[in-house]
């Protein structure tokens, strides 16, 4: 994933949302986030806010540290509280000892949020079921330090920022981003000082009392990506209906949160329809902006579910496409960027990003692939030859920028001194390291780019060769080459046989670690049918199968962490990317097992699985440890759920030659099920299977159902 500051001592025992020690990454890992896209809150379980990297953001600012409410000489006991949905949370409490007469609780508080774009609302509710009359005063107390994200993510600690009193309310403002917050009714007392609002509150018994706080926040120069309108959902929902209730409720919940992590992209309006087009943003709390790699993998996985997303995120990298060579951003002609943001982010002396920075090696080949895959799933032609100028760009820069020492393999290395020392998507500076544990020199050739790099030559060529543009065989023998050096320079053997090395590093010797990264190289063509079974023997060891997912790095490697953000964790999109690849390589059965782990985690997290978790297996228990900073929701976690459910379906899409594939393999585990909501080709898809494993369909006309299992169309 797309990373920070990783420092040795982020794992210490601060624990979020409590205040982490100053210098340390805050952790997130029982905290609730409610978000819409490009705003969110994290809170404590009982809703409060205060400490840590608790808050209201809004555009990569913090624009409250602290929302808390209390009542003068009576404790709250918090008794219920959670998600009422992504973008809603609901929490209650007892007011101990208030107006009780018996053991019974009398006086109860309920606090609902809501969040939109750039707009928080709170609502208090005091409930008074008991027999005595009740006399009260409530205050909630406001601050922030309208700190930017990077800030917060590096555990820095600023100073807060004064209030100044309104009618009804506090307004805070700094560097052209001010933040409101106002309640109705007003206050009895507003002390802006303290950033306190008093409210003095008399109930008779059956009475109730409520104060509604809304808080906007807004930078002067508007949103540098503006949340998508609520009405313009670029896919169709899919319900799914199985014999295992975790499967639906994971996926329920999901589509639920990648519905609140639609931005658009503000140069647009041209899109089909004439909409703005959209993307999704990374994650909440570190990532709500633009991320090629990200928003294209999270784009791929969704595509049963429709093009409009996919079209929207190639089209909005498409417009930032590098154009000149330019070091300080690491921009080159043809190369996507991987992030963007309003400002540079200063992380360390030694650490800082450009606002939009092109220090990636695998979002170009993954755009040109993401497009291939669009035209498979239906994406109209014309929108497709729209972006064949800036297909062909992508694949020069494979060509003349990616394989910068000419030996035929996409490599990377941190031009700026500045940036990231990883650029692949383990991008933390420890993640690429040898089996004994030392690390890799750049410049670095990882093995998955160089599989993305073959998949994006041939998809590119069928493109070419599909819409009558030149170049299609030159790429396809540019593939075969790069899959001929990948064989003879990639693949080393240990006592448990052959298998090909993580990356090669600056001197072309092989970096020889066990990781995920097999589960990358499947089904993209790179490797033949004895090399595939050979990786898929390697994913279900239990080196690297968790039971939850694989690890990123082998339990029996030097430097092997569970809690290590790259060489030892679990990524639920790492894992899903391999199911889907074993799936298409063959090997179904290698899938089921890889597949039912992340089930069981989806169950563990609340069927909203996070952006990574601690890689201990179920050797250690029968629920995951989170990993405490993690982003929770993030776009290609709960996008896996899809693309789990594809690989269960044996699903795929050819609507250039006419066909829908439905080949299940594992679903019978979920079985009977049925799935509505699907789209290819613009219109329905409805997939079921029976308790014995035989599938039908009902695919749009003009498309014929093939594959094991039956089916038809209607």
């Amino acid at each position: 994933m797309d990373t920070t500051v990783k420092t040795p001592d982020n794992n210490d025992s601060a624990t979020a949302p409590s205040p982490a020690a100053e210098g340390v990454q805050p952790f997130l890992h029982d905290a609730t986030v409610t978000l819409c896209a490009p705003s969110f809150v994290i809170s404590h379980a009982d809703g409060q806010l205060g400490g840590g990297a608790d808050g209201f953001y809004h555009g990569d600012s913090r624009a409250l540290a602290r929302l808390a409410i209390s009542v003068e000489g009576t404790a709250l006991a918090p008794v219920a509280g959670g998600l009422e949905g992504a973008d809603r949370a609901d929490f209650q409490a007892i007011l101990r000892g208030l107006g009780e007469v018996t053991a019974d609780p009398a006086v109860a508080l309920r606090r609902r949020r809501t969040v939109s774009s750039g707009r928080l609302e709170e609502t208090f509710e005091v409930s008074n079921t008991g027999p005595r009359h009740v006399r009260f005063r409530l205050s909630v107390e406001a601050a922030t330090d309208l700190a930017p994200m990077e800030r917060v993510k590096s555990g820095h600690v600023l100073d807060d920022v004064p209030a100044e009193a309104v009618a009804g309310g506090l307004v805070w403002s700094h560097d052209g981003f001010v933040v409101r917050l106002l309640s109705i009714p007003a206050p009895d007392a507003l002390n802006a000082t303290a950033g306190r609002l008093s409210y003095d509150v008399e109930l008779a018994p059956g009475q109730s009392w409520s104060a509604l706080l809304s808080c906007t926040a807004a930078h002067e120069d508007g949103d540098q990506f503006p949340a998508a309108p609520a009405d313009q959902v670029p896919w169709r929902t899919p319900v799914l209906r199985s014999a295992d209730r975790r499967f639906d409720r994971w996926l329920k919940q999901s589509v639920a949160d990648l519905d609140r992590l639609r931005l658009m992209d503000p140069r647009s309006g041209d899109g089909a329809g004439g909409r703005a087009d959209q993307f999704l943003a990374a994650g909440a709390p570190w990532f709500l902006t633009l991320f090629g790699r990200d928003a294209i993998w999270a784009a791929r996985m969704l595509l049963p579910m429709g093009t409009d997303l996919a079209a929207g995120t190639l089209r909005t990298l498409a417009r930032r496409q590098g154009g000149v060579v330019d070091p300080a951003t690491e921009e080159q002609p043809g190369k996507i960027l991987h992030e963007v943001r309003r400002a540079t982010q200063e992380f360390t002396d030694a650490f800082a990003l450009p606002p939009v920075y092109y220090g990636t090696v695998d979002a170009t080949p993954l755009w040109i692939t993401l497009l291939h895959d669009a035209w498979r799933w239906g994406l109209a032609p014309e929108e497709v030859e729209q972006l064949l100028p800036h297909a062909e760009s992508a694949l020069a820069w494979m060509r003349d920028h990616g394989d910068a020492g000419g030996d035929g393999f996409l490599k990377y290395v941190d031009q700026t001194g500045r940036g990231l020392a990883n650029q692949g998507w383990k991008d933390s500076g420890d993640s690429i390291r040898h089996r004994d544990g030392r690390l890799a020199a750049a410049p670095i050739a990882l093995c998955e780019v160089q599989a993305y790099a073959y998949e994006a030559a041939r998809g590119g060529a069928a493109l070419l060769r599909a819409f009558g543009r030149p170049g299609a065989d030159a790429w396809e023998e540019w593939a075969e080459r790069l899959s001929g050096h990948f064989r003879e320079r990639f693949w080393v053997e240990d006592a448990r046989g052959p298998y090909p090395a993580v990356a090669l590093d600056r001197d072309g010797r092989p970096v020889d670690s066990v990781t995920s990264g097999f589960g990358h190289l499947l089904g993209t063509g790179l490797l033949n049918r004895e090399e595939s079974a050979l990786l898929a023997a390697r994913l279900t060891a239990p080196d690297l199968d968790s039971g939850h997912g694989l690890r990123t790095l082998s339990s029996e490697s030097v430097g092997f962490n569970p809690y290590g953000y790259h060489i030892g964790s679990i990524w639920p999109h790492d894992t899903a990317i391999a199911v889907h690849g074993l799936v298409r390589a063959g090997f179904p059965e290698a899938a089921a097992p890889l597949a039912a782990g992340l089930l069981t985690a989806s169950a563990a997290f609340d069927a909203r699985l996070p952006e990574l978790f601690a890689g201990h297996g179920t050797g250690a228990g029968t629920r995951p440890a989170p990993y405490p900073a993690s982003c929770r929701p993030q776009a290609w976690a709960a996008a896996s759920s899809v693309l789990v459910l594809r690989s269960a379906l044996g699903l795929d899409a050819d609507v250039p030659g006419g066909t829908v594939t439905i080949a299940p393999t594992f679903a019978q585990q979920y079985g009977p099920l049925t799935v509505t909501g699907l789209q290819v080709a613009g219109g329905r898809l409805r997939v079921t299977v029976a308790a014995d494993g035989i599938a039908s369909a009902a695919a749009p006309d003009g498309l014929t159902v093939v594959g094991g299992g039956g089916g038809g169309t209607t």
